[in-house]
């Protein structure tokens, strides 16, 4: 089912579930310049990027790791065609309710269980903000971040079972393998990820690797439109004393330009410019023996 008949556009959102929404709330409005809100009568936060009502949504518990990767369809007819090849190959998926649609600012959803713990999401009709509320950043000094129909940026997950995870990413729900990266680390330690995209072509939307490590989600990457607020972002973090996980570096991959910032939770934020967009036409696999071409200078992570 590699090749599906209705293929997922883009990653739309991601739900977290954080511990503390007031230290999430500083980090996210005043260092990487997202728009904040209030939801679910104070329980939740709501991040936006861009028009849509919330990309990222922070929900209040203690598991300070992904909850849901929300993934988006152009057309209603698209997502249930998507659902029904599910189902052939023997997913059980379950149509969200109304009030969870409503949470959700979509259409219509439908969900299903990762192997890993966490929840996908596919869903059609996000919530746009009016004219009058459009997207503001009290610190971005370019164009935003790069959203639109290359979504929010990427997740990269823990795998269980590597191969077992990496086979269901291809072959049930679909995406398609960018390229690998297999790195060894000092002898005998080797970090092996495969990253993978959607139809619209961000380089990667998912990625997932044998590394180790108490959370399902490693990293969640988002990127801005000019590079000098990838700079700004960076000062800002190490004014702040915000742990830097991997300070400022490029990718083989992807060739983004960026540095990964410890979160309130534990996991890291890339923070990137650059990234490339796939055309499957043209697209030749590749695997590649190094994270970075240079910098990102790893630092150990501070225990939350």
């Amino acid at each position: 089912m590699a090749n599906m008949a209705a293929a997922i556009s883009n990653l739309g959102y991601v739900v977290l579930g954080v511990k503390d929404l007031g230290v999430w709330a500083d980090f996210a409005h005043n260092l990487m310049g997202f728009q904040v809100g209030t939801a679910d009568a104070g329980n939740a936060l709501v991040l936006r990027m861009d028009e849509h009502m919330q990309r990222i949504v922070l929900e209040k518990n203690d598991a300070d790791d992904i909850q849901e990767a929300g993934w988006e369809f152009e057309t209603e007819e698209e997502l249930d065609c998507y659902a029904e090849q599910l189902r052939a190959n023997g997913v059980t998926v379950t149509q969200g309710e109304r009030d969870y649609c409503t949470r959700r600012r979509v259409e219509k959803l439908y969900h299903c269980q990762d192997p890993n713990g966490y929840r996908h999401a596919f869903y059609f009709g996000p919530a746009i903000a009016p004219m009058t509320d459009q997207f503001r950043s009290g610190v971005l000094r370019g164009a935003g971040f790069e959203t639109g129909p290359l979504g929010i940026g990427h997740i990269l997950t823990r795998s269980d079972n590597y191969p077992d995870s990496v086979a269901f990413y291809r072959s049930v729900l679909g995406f398609r393998v960018s390229d690998y990266i297999r790195e060894e680390r000092e002898p005998g330690i080797v970090v092996d990820a495969t990253f993978m995209h959607t139809k619209t072509g961000r380089h990667h939307s998912l990625a997932t690797a044998a590394v180790p490590g108490p959370k399902r989600l490693n990293h969640l990457m988002v990127q801005v439109k000019e590079m000098d607020d990838v700079g700004l972002a960076y000062d800002r973090c190490i004014a702040a004393g915000v742990p830097m996980i991997l300070h400022l570096g490029h990718h083989p991959n992807d060739r983004t330009f960026s540095f990964y910032v410890q979160t309130p939770s534990g996991f890291a934020l890339e923070y990137g410019h650059g990234g490339i967009v796939i055309d499957d036409a043209t697209w030749n696999v590749v695997s590649y023996s190094k994270l970075s071409d240079w910098g990102h200078k790893r630092t150990p992570p501070v225990p939350v």
